[in-house]
């Protein structure tokens, strides 16, 4: 159950409210009354069908988020809205997140896609291939979606700076595995399913601190990103960009040494269904048993992400002591991670750090990453398949 895949991730945005006069938004073409629009701000008709938004697919987890506009804020001028009009009115929308990830050989200019929504009428897979063969006939809309299917390769178009026609790049997504609408359409725009990853849950009833724990100071910054970058050195699509976002960064440490640490990003969930029988446990009989509902409470789900985990190799066993006492210090009982299911920090995870009663009850399914990779040879291509993906939690909060 990966707590968090969506379509392509949802992905909107605040920063419309607060609209600054160098920001944009251009047609980029338009087909007997439907047009598509480029922008880097989340105009109010963004904003209302990201806040309105059903992330999911049926049968699968089902949510909606519920603190999308300080996550747009923090993309400042990296992100851009892709968005679907008819007659004037907005339709659909979906985000691209501008980054330089990798090291090495892993090295590009990326964009993420997050957040595909449509108006509530579009939400399930039935009403989605009902309302999309009466907004464009199918006789007629090839030459259409062709071109808007193109912007996902091709993201000169987004008027990024210093991305330009000819640049090697990557764009890529997470996708829920169960989504066959979402896996659809990235196929059809020449995505590749490179990686799989799964959801992990950390929790404790009574959340305790220990000692060694602290939160970083600034002047530990440099050596942190240092120890980050070193870490997920074989990581395609790691960056530090975020993760020290919201100065809640905490390590362990021993003396003078620092052991692990790990970024925390307080997130909320609207949950509507869960799929399976611990799915129906944790929406029905969770919420009313006195210490599992600290846990989970599906009308207002409070969790930590966890993201840009470090920890000394072979002392992977205090990654529990940080996160319980991160878990404390923060006021929650519940963090949530998300780690490529072939990864070395993956197996760790697993087998050695004792995790709490939540993440024994997950049936998680894994998620997918897709890639589009333009201008890189077959050689280039191969690093991706072989090295694990960084699936950046700030992303998912």
């Amino acid at each position: 159950m990966p707590l968090r895949l969506c379509a392509i991730t949802p992905y909107f945005i605040y920063c419309g409210l607060f609209r600054q006069p160098h920001m944009f938004e251009k047609k980029v073409f338009d087909y007997k009354g439907l047009e598509v629009r480029v922008s880097d701000y989340a105009n109010e008709g963004i904003l209302d069908i990201l806040n309105h938004a059903v992330q999911g697919s049926e049968g699968g987890l089902r949510f909606s988020l519920q603190n999308i506009a300080p996550r747009i804020a923090a993309y400042k001028d990296q992100i851009r809205f892709v968005s679907l009009y008819k007659k004037n009115q907005i339709t659909g929308t979906v985000g691209s997140c501008y980054r330089i990830s990798g090291q090495g050989n892993l090295r590009y200019p990326t964009s993420y896609l997050r957040y595909l929504a449509f108006q509530s009428t579009y939400q399930s897979d039935s009403g989605w291939r009902r309302r999309t063969k009466a907004l464009i006939k199918p006789e007629k809309d090839d030459s259409f979606k062709q071109k808007t299917l193109e912007i996902f390769s091709k993201p000169h178009l987004l008027d990024l700076h210093d991305v330009f026609e000819g640049d090697r790049h990557i764009m890529y997504a997470f996708l829920e595995s169960k989504n066959e609408r979402s896996k659809n359409l990235v196929h059809q725009a020449g995505y590749e399913y490179i990686r799989s990853f799964l959801t992990v849950a950390f929790s404790r009833f009574s959340p305790k601190s220990d000692h060694r724990v602290s939160k970083l100071r600034d002047d530990e910054k440099p050596e942190m990103e240092s120890l980050l970058l070193e870490y997920y050195r074989d990581y395609s699509f790691f960056s530090t960009d975020y993760s020290f976002f919201g100065d809640k960064y905490y390590i362990l440490k021993e003396g003078n040494k620092i052991i692990a640490g790990v970024s925390a990003i307080p997130s909320v969930y609207k949950v509507y269904d869960i799929p399976g029988i611990w799915g129906w446990v944790m929406m029905k009989v969770l919420p009313k048993t006195p210490y599992f509902r600290r846990l989970f409470r599906p009308g207002e789900f409070r969790y930590i992400v966890f993201d840009a985990i470090y920890c000394i190799k072979g002392r992977e066993n205090l990654l529990g002591k940080l996160f319980e006492s991160v878990c404390a210090a923060e006021g929650f009982h519940t963090g949530l991670a998300w780690l490529d299911d072939h990864s070395q920090l993956y197996d760790k995870m697993r087998t050695v750090v004792k995790m709490g009663a939540l993440n024994r009850m997950l049936n998680a399914k894994p998620g997918l990453v897709y890639s589009r990779f333009i201008n890189l040879s077959d050689k280039e291509k191969e690093c991706f398949y072989n090295a694990p993906a960084y699936i950046s939690g700030f992303d998912f909060s």
